[in-house]
């Protein structure tokens, strides 16, 4: 490791002491979706010194995605969102190694994805159907899983909760989610980022389908980033078995 690697690291070393650096730095973290949940996620991951990780969206950035996505700018309507957080993830880290797929991903294309050996897999689709297959997949196939629940609709981010997705409430996208997972025979098992917050259903409005996606609630520009903050913490935390101070 050069000293200007050892020298980005140095507050991350001091917390996490040489053993946490080790494992982050040989650690394989997928981040799947990379909007508002999954690019602050995917961030807090690359400055966090994991050392491989895997960034999927098949999406473009779309003006309405300014108001809570990191690659979202005035300059970058049209652009993948995939190919943006490459460029910025290795700004932040040129050492990171990154695997950048750029489509989205069907039922057989997870399964082919989720045969390589993850440590932690970050769920942060906004669609049921495919984060049904990814969470389905991901455990049929033994990876670590933490998936975001609905950031829509909500306002305050103290609210927020990680919990076995069969504890979860007040969350619409949960509610769905728990009730497919239930028909393939699945009650637990899987952990959940969610908010205690009931979503304002004002907010919500129709789609026209695509991506799997029916509905939409408003969004706030901050909610979506405690929630990726959070999932990144949950895997940051529990690769290097960080035990809290009593």
């Amino acid at each position: 490791m050069s000293s200007e690697e050892k020298h980005w690291m140095q507050r991350t070393r001091l917390l996490v002491g040489d053993n946490g650096i080790d494992i982050l730095q040989r650690s394989h973290v997928l981040i799947v979706g990379l909007g508002g949940v999954g690019s602050y996620a995917a961030e807090a991951i690359c400055r966090a010194g994991v050392g491989h990780m895997t960034i999927v969206d098949g999406d473009i950035v779309d003006p309405t995605n300014r108001n809570r996505q990191l690659q979202a700018l005035a300059t970058t309507h049209g652009m993948s969102k995939a190919a943006l957080m490459e460029e910025r993830l290795l700004q932040i880290n040129p050492a990171v190694k990154l695997t950048v797929i750029t489509e989205f991903q069907d039922p057989d294309m997870v399964i082919e994805l989720l045969k390589q050996p993850f440590d932690y897999v970050i769920d942060a689709i906004d669609s049921i159907s495919p984060k049904l297959h990814l969470i389905k997949t991901a455990k049929e196939m033994g990876h670590k899983i933490i998936s975001s629940m609905g950031a829509g609709g909500k306002m305050d981010p103290t609210q927020l909760k990680v919990v076995d997705i069969s504890k979860t409430h007040n969350c619409p996208m949960a509610y769905y989610l728990r009730k497919r997972l239930k028909a393939l025979g699945i009650y637990k098992g899987v952990k959940a980022v969610f908010s205690t917050e009931l979503p304002l259903r004002d907010s919500i409005m129709r789609t026209d389908g695509s991506n799997f996606k029916k509905s939409a609630f408003g969004t706030i520009s901050y909610i979506p980033a405690v929630f990726g903050m959070t999932c990144a913490s949950v895997v940051i935390r529990d690769l290097i078995d960080w035990k809290e101070v009593k």
